[in-house]
């Protein structure tokens, strides 16, 4: 009992000065103290971690005395000590405080500060000003803090925002719990939204909204498989060399766009087109199953960096959507002796590689000896599996383009000495930059407009014919610039620039008529007997012409000329019949220009129109046969179920058996006579935008069987440029740098690029690697 009264001023006074102090905090006492200050009322606090010295019997009375004293002088004084050290304290539990501080605070170094009694109330104001802004706050350590900011609503009141749903939350201050702030985060829907968010891939931002990109689509996402995929086209169809993605460059482009990406070696990217090519293939093979019949090219040719020869075969058909459609069939090598038998094989196993070998209708090649035996195999391997409409007389077709070569070429043989002549100009004014310019020195001073001059390829005679063309514009200043340039021998005299002109008239014809049926996106058949009418009109002028040479020349055309097309040509009959703006029109007033006599004329006319009907039949006949396949499959299907009470054939089923077959062709009036009785067709506007096959779309309806026929007809190419085209192709894909690729990798390149430009509508860029302009 002493003991515990001896406790008491000691816990009164000590309990006092805590209360004064949290009623300062919170600004209810009018006194000025701090809960530091407050630790002025204490005694040595050197051995503070053992607080039970405070309880000992030594000290109990005197410390007890000791704390009301300060207690009283505390109040007194208004609880302010100016001692620096303490100003400068936080404003924490002295069981927060580091042990230094407990050793520099003392009774004696406190009770030796001054006190100021007069100071007034305005600089009490001050000081407790200076003593909120010299607070430290402790930094929250929680990691739910990341996901709140901490305000002040009110004097006092401070609530935890949510950063993602702005929800508010309270929040005791230090010390208190976090627990109900933790659970809201972990149930944040807004919040789980953007953190799953930022886990995800980089979303590409690059494809507009109007983008013809077919590999990007909305809402895509960088996919190394996707973009090794893109990379195998875009080789394919732009004809690069697989190594091309193992080039540093290359590599660095990609990896800027996306960091992710993913280098590959060119073995790699060779499967990766490999498979390409083989999907494409399975996909062309289901788009042939829907085609009637299919027409080809195809020809031979040997790169300059190999010993091999290959031969390439294109297909020409109409598809469902009545579009004529261009696709390379096959780019394979021709072994040895490559007679017409051996390339006769070779097309016929290509064909049955494609299971077509029942569906073609014409193949067109050039005038090469071998071709001749090799269409009889190849008509003869079809014949005994399908019957040829028109018993296979549409089947061989002439390249027209080939044909008009061996023209010209003939004619061009008689001023050969002057193709050599401009030829060498030009190439002496081409061969530095002075005498260009002096060249163009005297073209200004003859105020020419024209500033350009070409070299020819002597093996093309187009581009021969665009040289000569070129150069006769220039003929004067030829002459003047022979006087400048002593060494200049080639110049041309007036006579010889007279026969360039002659010549470059005539061969104006030809140069636009192979243009016109060279072409592979329009149908070209019913252009052939125009445009044949056409060079056969030219050449039976400069027949009549003055001058012996132009005699000369037209004589020995003709006589190439009647070679090819003195017989009559079905083909180009056939189809310029097909064509609604002339219909029979055309024959008539066309063969006897070419035939001259007006018998012969006239019995080719009785041909045409004997063949046309006996192909219009053949249709019929296809069309019977497919509606009675359907029939009987329907049949089939009926009497799966039901049993046929008698295995007899009746009279009168023979009877109704002939009765179907003349009722399948009207006696009456067929399609075809229909078609021949009705106008012509007059299109609006620019006659060349006129598409024959577009006309047959629109009229399918009404002439159900013929526009099938027409459709086939007008698909038959009527050159092999087509073909010959790739051959470019193929000198750019095995040039010297990849001669060693093997069979398997060029038919890929280039049957695969062809497939791809037409999957995604790429066109390549023309280049006329015959002619080298020259710029003045």
């Amino acid at each position: 009992m002493n003991n515990y009264c001896t406790h008491v001023p000691f816990f009164v006074s000590f309990i006092i000065i805590q209360i004064l102090s949290r009623c300062k905090l919170n600004n209810n006492c009018p006194y000025s103290f701090s809960t530091a200050a407050s630790l002025q009322l204490l005694p040595d606090l050197h051995a503070v971690q053992g607080f039970a010295i405070f309880f000992t019997e030594t000290h109990y009375f005197s410390f007890s005395f000791f704390c009301l004293h300060r207690l009283f002088f505390f109040i007194a004084t208004g609880g302010i000590w100016k001692n620096k050290d303490m100003a400068s304290m936080d404003e924490t539990n002295i069981f927060d405080l580091p042990s230094d501080t407990h050793n520099s605070i003392s009774v004696d170094s406190l009770s030796s500060q001054p006190v100021d009694d007069n100071r007034n109330e305005d600089e009490r104001n001050s000081n407790q000003a200076n003593e909120g802004a010299n607070r430290k706050k402790r930094k929250k350590t929680s990691i739910v803090w990341n996901d709140f900011d901490e305000i002040q609503v009110a004097e006092g009141v401070k609530k935890a925002i949510c950063k993602y749903c702005k929800n508010a939350f309270a929040t005791g201050g230090r010390g208190a719990s976090t627990s109900h702030l933790k659970r809201h985060s972990e149930g944040c829907l807004q919040r789980s939204v953007q953190m799953a968010s930022q886990k995800k891939q980089c979303v590409i931002p690059f494809k507009p909204s109007n983008s013809s990109n077919p590999f990007i689509s909305p809402g895509f996402r960088f996919s190394n498989e996707k973009m090794r995929e893109v990379i195998a086209t875009s080789i394919m169809v732009h004809e690069y060399p697989f190594s091309i993605v193992e080039d540093d460059a290359f590599i660095w482009s990609f990896q800027y766009a996306n960091p992710e990406f993913q280098k590959v070696s060119r073995k790699t990217i060779r499967s990766d087109c490999i498979a390409i090519y083989e999907a494409e293939r399975k996909a062309l093979k289901e788009l042939l199953k829907s085609v009637s019949k299919i027409s080809l090219t195809t020809d031979m040719w040997k790169s300059s960096h190999q010993v091999i020869e290959y031969m390439v075969i294109t297909g020409h058909f109409i598809d469902s959507g009545w579009k004529l459609q261009k696709r390379i069939l096959s780019f394979v090598k021709v072994p040895a002796p490559r007679r017409g038998i051996d390339v006769a094989n070779a097309i016929f196993k290509c064909l049955k590689a494609w299971g077509i070998e029942d569906k073609v209708f014409s193949v067109s090649v050039d005038n090469a000896s071998y071709n001749d035996s090799c269409l009889r195999y190849l008509k003869d391997y079809i014949s005994r599996s399908t019957k040829l409409v028109l018993d296979g007389a549409l089947f061989h077709v002439r390249c027209c383009a080939h044909i008009l070569n061996l023209l010209v070429q003939d004619g061009l043989s008689r001023i050969k000495d002057i193709i050599h002549n401009v030829r060498e100009s030009v190439k002496y004014v081409n061969f530095n930059d002075s005498r260009l310019k002096s060249f163009g020195e005297v073209v200004e001073q003859k105020h020419l407009k024209e500033r350009k001059l070409i070299i020819d390829c002597p093996t093309r005679w187009n581009s021969t014919y665009h040289m000569l063309a070129a150069a006769l514009k220039f003929k004067i200043v030829f002459s003047e610039y022979q006087e400048r340039e002593p060494h200049y021998t080639f110049a041309p005299s007036n006579e010889d620039w007279e026969k360039v002109e002659k010549v470059c008239k005539l061969l104006e014809v030809f140069n636009l008529a192979t243009n016109l049926i060279s072409g592979s996106e329009y149908p070209t058949a019913n252009l052939y007997l125009s445009e044949v009418w056409k060079v056969k009109q030219v050449i039976d002028d400069a027949t009549k012409d003055d001058d012996l040479f132009m005699i000369q020349m037209a004589t020995q055309m003709k006589e190439k000329f009647d070679k090819y097309w003195g017989e009559c040509n079905l083909l180009m009959a056939v189809a310029n019949v097909l064509d609604p703006r002339v219909k029979f029109h055309g024959v008539e007033i066309c063969f006897p220009m070419i035939y001259k006599s007006e018998e012969v004329a006239a019995e080719y006319v009785n041909k045409v129109r004997a063949s046309l009907q006996q192909l219009y039949n053949d249709y019929v006949a296809l069309s019977v046969e497919e509606s009675s396949s359907s029939q009987c499959n329907m049949a089939n299907i009926s009497s799966a179920t039901t049993q046929s009470e008698s295995a007899i054939v009746t009279g009168f089923d023979q009877i109704m058996s002939l009765v179907r077959a003349k009722e399948a062709i009207p006696v009456s009036k067929s399609e075809l006579d229909a078609y021949l009785e009705d106008s012509v067709y007059i299109p609006d506007g620019n006659m060349s935008s006129f598409c024959a096959l577009e006309w047959w779309r629109n009229n399918s309806m009404k002439y159900k069987v013929l526009s099938k026929m027409a459709a086939d007809v007008l698909a038959i190419p009527i050159s092999t440029v087509a073909s010959e085209s790739t051959f470019s192709a193929g000198g750019r894909i095995i040039d010297e740098y990849r001669s060693r690729l093997n069979e398997e990798s060029i038919e890929t390149l280039i049957c695969g690029g062809d497939w791809l430009r037409h999957k995604y509508n790429l066109k390549k860029k023309k280049v006329n690697e015959s002619l080298k302009e020259i710029s003045l």
